[in-house]
């Protein structure tokens, strides 16, 4: 049986865009339609009842949930209000809105109950409630989903490729002569697993270089906003005060970080380097600018929207899809020779 996949193979298009031209729905150039259609004639293509029913439902509507305890920045967040942006661009070329979901609805709705009574097509889980239990079972509740954030069962998640920056970030500090270097993360939680991803690219990058971490030099914040960063690099300082670089796992702590360092009347980058992630804007206002890494939210917003498009029409998705975040370097980062191990 030939499968939208096979066509994409045949034409050159994507499997979402296939699924836009043989569905008749999207902002989709007539030419590009027009091939489509009749590559997908000549091959025989019959569109899978199951998935043509799912695609041709009346709401064309999309559930988002967005709740946002941890950083309390709502829609100025650093990663998920321009993913969101672009996530709605893309959705709404395919003939898609969105609804934004909240368990205040109705008497407290449950998300399933709420996504039911709009009958919601498919679900963008942006950043949930943390150890929401029924976010758990948004895998088998039968309505396709994505994630750019939380790892759920069943749900195909988009994300930033945490480890590999994690490594950039102590390869960065290592090679502009770093030794005594902290890390300062977030709470580690397994299925927002972030933070630990950061910190285990981090650590096996410095260990890469022949000795053990010394988890002296790790500490854990309450939470990801700055003051956690404040009181996290308190503790951190009094107890290695000999360190000479830190990488932050997010720009938010890094703002309480460097405002604690600096109160304390220690220069960045002169007596220490500073690499947070995020590239959070409000954190460019400070001096210096801070060193950082920028997740690219306008493609994981594209392959989230191109992974939710294919669940709608019946295509499964990957497990994890991993994009590379960009290392920024500004001014936080103080580069100086490292003393060379001589044989006496």
């Amino acid at each position: 049986m030939i499968t939208i996949y096979d066509l994409a193979k045949q034409t050159g298009f994507s499997a979402p865009t296939i699924s836009k031209a043989l569905n008749g729905n999207g902002k989709l150039n007539e030419k590009t339609r027009q091939i489509i259609l009749e590559a997908a004639k000549k091959a025989g293509y019959t569109a899978n009842m199951a998935a043509k029913s799912l695609s041709t439902k009346h709401s064309r509507l999309i559930g988002v949930i967005l709740e946002d305890v941890a950083m309390r920045r709502g829609f100025e967040h650093p990663l998920f209000g321009g993913l969101l942006n672009k996530f709605r661009n893309e959705i709404e070329l395919a003939g898609y809105d969105l609804l934004f979901l909240s368990k205040n609805f109705n008497s407290g709705m449950s998300y399933i109950d709420h996504c039911r009574y709009r009958d919601v097509e498919g679900i963008l889980i942006v950043n949930p409630i943390d150890d929401d239990e029924e976010i758990k079972t948004l895998g088998s509740c039968g309505i396709p989903c994505v994630s750019t954030n939380e790892f759920i069962p069943g749900v195909c998640t988009v994300v930033s490729d945490n480890e590999s920056a994690g490594r950039t970030a102590a390869r960065v500090l290592y090679d502009s002569g770093h030794s005594k270097i902290g890390f300062l993360g977030a709470p580690f939680r397994e299925n927002s697993p972030a933070a630990i991803e950061r910190y285990k690219g981090f650590k096996a990058e410095l260990e890469s270089y022949g000795s053990d971490f010394d988890e002296r030099y790790l500490e854990i914040c309450s939470a990801w906003w700055d003051q956690a960063g404040y009181i996290g690099m308190k503790n951190l300082w009094e107890r290695c005060p000999d360190m000479t670089a830190v990488f932050i796992v997010c720009d938010s702590l890094a703002f309480g970080a460097m405002k604690y360092l600096m109160e304390i009347g220690k220069s960045i980058p002169e007596d220490i380097s500073v690499i947070g992630f995020d590239d959070d804007t409000t954190v460019l206002k400070a001096a210096p600018q801070l060193s950082t890494f920028r997740q690219d939210r306008d493609r994981i917003a594209q392959l989230a929207s191109e992974m939710l498009l294919q669940e709608i029409a019946g295509i499964p998705s990957p497990e994890v899809v991993r994009v590379p975040a960009q290392y920024i370097n500004r001014s936080s980062v103080r580069r100086f020779n490292r003393i060379p191990n001589v044989a006496l």
